[in-house]
């Protein structure tokens, strides 16, 4: 009799914590146009399919990909990130096990002498009257009905957040391998620039003894010299700072991979950098954005916030408590089991707040205005990503031609500087002129560094604002 009752309450429990009073979730339409801009800084290729890609597809150098892959292993600020999911995750198993009753067991022996000088015999009881007794109870204590779903709707809020806290350790992974590649460009820029610093510290060395020459023997005035001078320290200067860029670019890398690596794993210019890059074009669809995980973390946000209004719904009726007891006792360890030692009880209640001053009325209020808090940040969060798209590939549909152009320029500076200390050489030109013409090849040679540069960087750009190379799961834990 007392097996049936609980078989049919463990029915009932779990047909009633099937209810839930949470508002349907309806994704919000996405705040962004359904294309990219198209116009003449836009490629036509903004307009291919986007394909899912690995880091290793779009960083195909060998040494970037193995310094990613001990970043992936040793980065703290991912171990971090991996501790907070998998403390999510936990806390969902916590926050479930509220729909199930807890079941515990107690146990007890009993002695009492009522004489001494005797022995016990077979049946527990010896010939002075000596009692032993033993109880054992196992029971459900203070177990809530989940009439109203507050207990689902809680649960179900905290799978959501343990997907949002997954996706911002996606966030965490995709800024690391990001991070990443721009630090290993800016190593190859900053020994380009040194060599061009080194470089032309070299030619202004020539011209100051040139010019040196030149005054002894009265052909050119102080001036000229000084002219020279400043030139030649001027560059002596960028070799110094530059080598300062360069170890700080190792230093932060080292910083991102979370251990000393081999630097011959850095690479030795930037057009090494351009060729190991591949393009990573944007989709047809700006729906494509739904997979970045900082959107999908503030999805799933927004349906947690959607469940707890189903929690502070439920909040408003009456919790209904059961409480069940099953025991043995018997005095006599060989009668334990006997029909007669076994007792059994059942009870329930229930409680309700008659009057609260409101307090669970605005507790829904408190719940609808964050999920409201919740679906504005997740439609901000997809314009922001749609604007950082559209940026990178405005800026992507010009760099070409600016590549071109600062190519265009240094060869035309250069050619410039080799004409005019030709003609200084022969005295047709006067100082000044010539020292103008190298510092204007010098300017030449940095900007097209820059440019090159940024044409990294753009690709590396692409890579994290459309949201890298996992896919997001459907569902949460």
């Amino acid at each position: 009799m007392i097996r049936s009752r609980f078989t049919g309450l463990s029915a009932l429990t779990l047909m009633l914590g099937a209810c839930s009073m949470a508002p349907k979730y309806v994704a919000p339409a996405p705040p962004v146009p359904v294309s990219w801009p198209v116009g003449d800084a836009y490629l036509a290729q903004s307009e291919a399919a986007l394909p899912l890609v690995s880091y290793t597809e779009i960083f195909r150098d060998r040494r970037l990909q193995s310094l990613v892959e001990q970043a992936l292993t040793n980065n703290r600020d991912l171990r971090v990130a991996a501790a907070n999911l998998a403390a999510a995750r936990a806390q969902v198993r916590v926050v479930r096990a509220n729909q199930f009753p807890a079941v515990g067991v107690n146990g007890s022996v009993t002695r009492t002498e009522a004489g001494s000088g005797s022995t016990t015999n077979g049946s527990g009881t010896n010939g002075t009257g000596d009692r032993t007794s033993y109880s054992v109870q196992g029971g459900i204590s203070s177990f809530e009905l989940d009439f109203f779903g507050k207990y689902a709707s809680a649960t179900q809020a905290q799978r959501d957040t343990a997907v949002s806290t997954e996706a911002a350790a996606r966030t965490v992974r995709l800024g690391l391998v990001a991070d990443l590649a721009q630090a290993w460009a800016n190593y190859a820029a900053d020994n380009d620039l040194l060599r061009i610093a080194q470089a032309t510290a070299a030619n202004a060395e020539r011209s100051v003894t040139l010019t040196s020459a030149r005054l002894k023997g009265g052909v050119a005035p102080r001036t000229d010299l000084r002219q020279a001078e400043q030139v030649l320290e001027t560059a002596r200067g960028d070799v110094a700072s530059q080598r300062t860029a360069l170890a700080q670019d190792v230093n932060a890398i080292r910083l991102l991979v979370g251990a000393d690596f081999d630097q011959s794993l850095l690479p030795a210019s930037v057009d090494e950098v351009n060729q190991s890059l591949a393009v990573l074009p944007a989709g047809t669809s700006s729906q494509v954005l739904l997979r970045r995980p900082d959107v999908v973390e503030a999805e799933y946000s927004l349906r947690a916030a959607n469940a707890d209004i189903g929690t502070a719904r439920a909040e408003l009726f009456p919790s209904i408590s059961l409480t069940g007891l099953l025991g043995f006792a018997s005095n006599a360890l060989s009668a334990l089991f006997d029909k007669g030692a076994f007792t059994a009880s059942l009870g329930a209640d229930a409680s309700w707040s008659i009057f609260n001053a409101g307090g669970r009325v605005a507790n829904v209020d408190v719940a609808k205005a964050q999920r409201d808090a919740a679906l504005a940040t997740y439609e901000k969060a997809i314009q922001t990503a749609f604007r950082e798209v559209a940026d990178a590939l405005a800026d992507q549909g010009t760099l070409n031609e600016r590549m071109r152009a600062a190519s265009r320029f240094t060869e035309a500076a250069s050619d410039t500087a080799r004409l005019t200390e030709a003609s200084y050489r022969q005295g047709i030109t006067s100082s000044l002129e010539n020292l103008d013409a190298q510092r204007s090849l010098y300017s030449a040679r940095q900007q097209e560094i820059a440019v090159r540069l940024a044409a990294a960087s753009n690709r590396i750009t692409l890579y994290r604002v459309l949201g890298g190379d996992q896919a997001t799961p459907a569902s949460g834990q």
